[in-house]
């Protein structure tokens, strides 16, 4: 755009210019050589051969030419009927004519209300100015002339513009698109689709750069597949001697032994389920997005009713109702998930909840559109800790007092979810307490990512 305004500017100027000179000059000439075909009819006057002097003259202008004697008055005029004798004297171009002087000026004619271009030159007979040739051109038609001059030099410069705006957009397209293709592939990554590979395409540093990529997530691939491959390795190897462990503490309990050690022995073996437990976890965390199972079309009432049913006679083992929120009855909700994932996350949160809950109260299940929310009457969560209490090991503020627990749950809960495309969330209750949200989604997930190991 700027070359073309600082060419195009310039010309338009010089167009002008040119053709302004060129109409001042050809009005200067042709009243030149009326008046040197004059100058022998002024004095005295021959009116006829004038008049038609005069005539000739305005067809080749397209002007009206005026022929004055030496006082000024009118001997010829290209108009037909325009009265001989009339004094213009007066007139600045006349003036200067019978002066001896050529005179060139625009002015505007109050009689015509237009812009006009007067052209007034001397008669001269014998050296003796003996009276004067005016011609008087209007400008509307150079003005025009300019105006479409510009006009055609604009419409020139908008379709270089065009042209310039259209190649740009191919050439910035076939640049960016392989930009855009990568970009594509590392959020499809980044969404969990470890197979998605950029396509090595584009000039020679975008080839590198995809193939460097390429390169960069076999690697991440590599590494990923290797941790949870020593994750499940070293979690089932740990069963065995966990086992042994196991049994030699219930021969020390049953061969009898002193109260403290009896009481040392039932610690232990408290311990030993609690790491049987993060054992168990890890397994199901390394294994998670490759279920067996399909992602289904889930009646959500009827999942909550099962699994307030699953959990009713632990929860009243630990002095806790279960209760399915009145307005959930008859609701009529649906999500898509594989089932087996979406009752270990209930069964996530449930334990949550009857861990946290204190004897006497109520842990309340309902259901609304394609939520499943698990109420219940514990402390709660402290400020910042909603997102903290999901990371692996990470059990809140509220766990320091319950040494049960292997700050797993929360963590493989939200994990299977999110996978297909649904989510886990826990915040405060008004008036105490915690609710804990599962949303699924409403549809068919395309694909069910393979899970990482962080």
């Amino acid at each position: 755009m700027l070359a073309v305004v600082a060419l195009e500017v310039p010309l338009g100027i010089n167009i002008a210019r040119r053709l302004d000179s060129q109409v001042q000059s050809e009005a200067r000439s042709s009243a030149e050589v009326v008046a040197g075909s004059a100058n022998d009819m002024v004095d005295p006057p021959d009116y006829q051969q004038l008049a038609a002097l005069a005539k000739t003259a305005a067809q080749t202008t397209k002007g009206r030419v005026l022929i004055v004697s030496t006082n000024g008055r009118v001997i010829a005029d290209s108009v037909a009927g325009s009265p001989i004798g009339l004094d213009y004297s007066s007139r600045p171009e006349i003036k200067i004519a019978l002066g001896g002087r050529a005179a060139q000026q625009q002015r505007n004619s109050k009689t015509l209300k237009e812009d006009l271009l007067a052209t007034a030159v001397p008669i001269t007979h014998f050296g003796k100015t003996v009276g004067a040739v005016r011609i008087t051109q209007s400008v509307k038609a150079v003005n025009d002339s300019i105006r479409r001059s510009v006009l055609t030099l604009v419409g020139i410069g908008l379709l270089v513009l065009a042209l310039g705006l259209a190649a740009g957009w191919v050439i910035a397209g076939q640049l960016s698109r392989p930009i855009k293709r990568l970009e594509k592939t590392a959020r499809e990554i980044v969404a969990g689709n470890l197979d998605a590979r950029a396509e090595v395409e584009g000039s020679s540093e975008q080839q590198t750069l995809a193939l460097a990529f390429n390169e960069m997530t076999d690697d991440l691939v590599h590494l990923l597949e290797n941790q949870k491959q020593f994750v499940a390795d070293a979690s089932h190897q740990l069963r065995t001697p966990l086992a042994a462990m196991r049994l030699r503490i219930e021969e020390a309990q049953d061969v009898g032994v002193s109260e403290y050690v009896s009481e040392e022995l039932d610690a232990a073996l408290s311990e030993h389920q609690r790491i049987s437990a993060i054992i168990n976890d890890l397994l199901l965390l390394s294994r998670a997005g490759q279920s067996s199972e399909t992602i289904e079309k889930l009646d959500i009432q009827t999942v909550s009713l099962a699994a307030a049913s699953r959990w009713r006679l632990i929860a009243e083992e630990a002095g806790l109702a279960v209760k399915l929120d009145d307005s959930s009855e008859t609701a009529t909700a649906y999500g898509y998930c594989r089932p087996g994932d979406l009752d270990k996350a209930i069964d996530a949160l449930f334990e949550n909840a009857v861990r946290y809950s204190p004897a006497g109260s109520e842990i309340t299940i309902g259901v609304a559109g394609s939520e499943i929310s698990i109420l219940d009457s514990g402390p709660g969560l402290a400020e910042g800790e909603e997102e903290l209490v999901f990371e692996r090991f990470r059990r809140g503020s509220a766990g320091i007092s319950v040494p049960q627990g292997t700050g797993l749950g929360l963590a493989i809960a939200r994990q299977l979810l999110r996978e297909q495309d649904g989510d886990v969330r826990i915040e405060n209750r008004d008036g105490g307490g915690a609710r804990a949200v599962i949303t699924l989604s409403q549809v068919l997930p395309l694909s069910a990512p393979q899970a990482t190991i962080n």
